[in-house]
């Protein structure tokens, strides 16, 4: 716990130190002591995180177009940052995002699981499961793209209210990651240390169900999985501008790629006509 709670230190100060002017959306880190052998840390005071927002403001109907560009701006900008700066967050959640009293300022926090880009062991649990991307859950390298999966988890929760991928184990969530975007590039299957969980010789994918009667497990192979288009599963709110709403759409289609390498960067986002309102 020593050696994680340095490392969280050492994140905090590089990415304060690279924004001297406090301007880049991650959470303020301002000092660290020590309490009876605990390791504290100290940050800006902040009002409430994002999950309290859609509770009180947006419950199962989510938060308006405008307000969900806003944020998505701003988390970007976070994200942005924390790549030049070689950090990934690994725990991009709304519960991990935090507004001002005036609900018009987002911060990044949490960084209790984030670390430094580069060679990281290779675990099947990293990142709250409704946010992993499958590149995690299949066992293939990650980086970067891992904390973009996220954010549009997170973009898609609050204009709906609704978790988009609500798998109940990482088997469910890959069954829900195709239901979405169609089968996985075979050279992601041929790859990944932990496919063979999940997936047979031929490359079928086995979902993994508990009889609810017997409570036994059971397999069923799963074949043409056919892709959704996003425009089915969202659509647009009375009085939403028509054009943000189908670059919302694009810009969503372009963040959940399965493919990490082919999944749209930071800096593409940020140039996006969703966030830029061009």
């Amino acid at each position: 716990m020593r050696k994680a709670g340095d490392t969280e230190v050492s994140i905090l100060k590089k990415l304060a130190g690279q924004d001297p002017e406090n301007k880049r959306h991650c959470v303020r880190f301002l000092s660290s002591f020590k309490y009876r052998n605990h390791l504290c840390l100290v940050f800006e005071s902040l009002h409430m995180n994002l999950r309290e927002v859609l509770k009180k403001f947006g419950r199962d109907i989510g938060l308006k177009l405008t307000a969900v560009r806003a944020y998505g701006k701003q988390l970007f900008i976070a994200l942005k940052h924390l790549r030049n700066c070689g950090v990934l967050h690994s725990d991009i959640k709304p519960d991990n995002m935090l507004v001002n009293e005036a609900k018009n300022v987002l911060k990044l926090c949490d960084f209790g699981n984030a670390m430094f880009s580069g060679k990281n062991e290779i675990t099947p649990y990293l990142v709250s499961r409704f946010y992993r991307a499958p590149e995690i859950i299949l066992g293939l390298t990650y980086d970067h793209p891992m904390d973009m999966w996220s954010v549009g988890c997170c973009l898609y929760e609050l204009y709906t209210g609704k978790v988009l991928f609500p798998g109940s184990t990482n088997n469910d969530m890959l069954r829900l990651h195709m239901e979405l975007k169609g089968p996985f590039p075979k050279k992601m299957l041929k790859k990944g240390a932990f496919v063979d969980k999940h997936f047979d010789h031929d490359l079928n994918f086995h979902a993994i169900e508990e009889d609810p009667v017997t409570k036994k497990i059971m397999k069923k192979i799963i074949v043409n999985i056919k892709p959704k288009d996003i425009g089915s599963i969202i659509s647009g709110s009375l009085g939403e501008d028509p054009k943000m709403f189908a670059n919302f759409k694009d810009l969503l289609e372009k963040v959940f790629v399965l493919d990490p390498e082919k999944r749209m960067t930071v800096y593409q986002a940020l140039a996006h006509p969703f966030i830029t309102g061009k």
